[in-house]
């Protein structure tokens, strides 16, 4: 038996429509996010064509989601998702050290717009990796760096410190940086991964890191990458109109399935996904060909 009927992965207005219709619809839901929801939301000015809102800004469309969902008692659970593993009759998703066992997945990311690093996609499960909690005990006595891009991952990296003998952090964001004195911080720009078959070291523009680890902790992780076998558009998961990918029991909706980047369209989109889990889900609970 799975954890969850559906896990949805993403806080944004896709992700919340979806939360919504399948709490609706009675199903055991885990949303991964964050807990200001979007901050491409709270930082709108004001939005035109969002049905029964006029001219409400980003701050207010915020407050009016988080009010919804505290009425259907819907807590965000305040992590991203590693990877998507497809088990045949069921999805099994990573989030930091916990795997939640699920019928669906729901993608509502939005759009991954950070580039990846020269080496990243080759060295990937070769010394590259998207979560520093799940890989930490591989590296007793090795070397390893951490790329973050927000301040939450410097927990990461003093995790990743209890097992690895020396830990580098690159932050890739603006402020200071608490981690333990153990690691050393590098101000730095990351620009290369080099290694044959494994990640031997990493290059940036102020010199030659040789490492045995590379942990590129991201707010989101592009599809391709979260789950092996997704049928991409250009950097978009293709979908049909039912919000299905061709991966069994996993849907998307919202900006990661391409134009127009509008809040309405993402939210129509994520209730259509919800609809379509929900369908999904009950038509194999009687035993039917999904």
């Amino acid at each position: 038996m799975s954890d969850y009927d559906i896990v949805i992965i993403g806080s944004g207005p896709a992700a919340i429509s979806a939360a919504i219709t399948a709490k609706i619809r009675k199903k055991n839901i885990l949303v991964l996010g964050q807990k200001d929801l979007s901050p491409k939301v709270a930082k709108s000015h004001t939005i035109h064509n969002y049905p029964g809102l006029p001219e409400i800004d980003g701050p207010g469309l915020a407050k009016a989601f988080w009010d919804h969902l505290d009425n259907l008692g819907i807590e965000i659970t305040d992590a991203h998702a590693n990877m998507i593993y497809d088990m045949g009759d069921f999805l099994a998703v990573q989030s930091g050290q916990n795997m939640y066992q699920t019928d669906t997945v729901i993608l509502a990311t939005g759009v991954v717009s950070e580039k990846h690093f020269k080496g990243e996609d080759e060295h990937l499960g070769k010394g590259v990796s998207y979560c520093a909690t799940c890989d930490a005990a591989l590296y007793p006595g090795k070397t390893a760096v951490v790329i973050a891009h927000d301040p939450k991952e410097e927990a990461e990296a003093d995790f990743l410190a209890e097992y690895a003998k020396k830990v580098y952090y690159i932050p890739m964001y603006e402020g200071e940086v608490h981690v333990k004195d153990s690691i050393e911080v590098l101000h730095t720009t990351p620009l290369d991964i080099v290694g044959e078959d494994k990640v031997e070291a990493l290059e940036t523009e102020d010199g030659h890191l040789e490492v045995d680890g590379i942990f590129i902790l991201r707010e989101s992780v592009a599809p391709d990458h979260l789950i092996k076998g997704i049928e991409m558009d250009n950097n978009h998961v293709k979908v049909d109109r039912n919000m299905a990918t061709n991966i069994k029991g996993l849907f998307a909706c919202g900006d990661v399935t391409g134009t127009p980047y509008q809040y309405v369209k993402a939210a129509g989109e994520g209730n259509v996904a919800a609809l379509s889990a929900v369908t999904y889900i009950d038509t194999k609970k009687r035993g039917e060909t999904v």
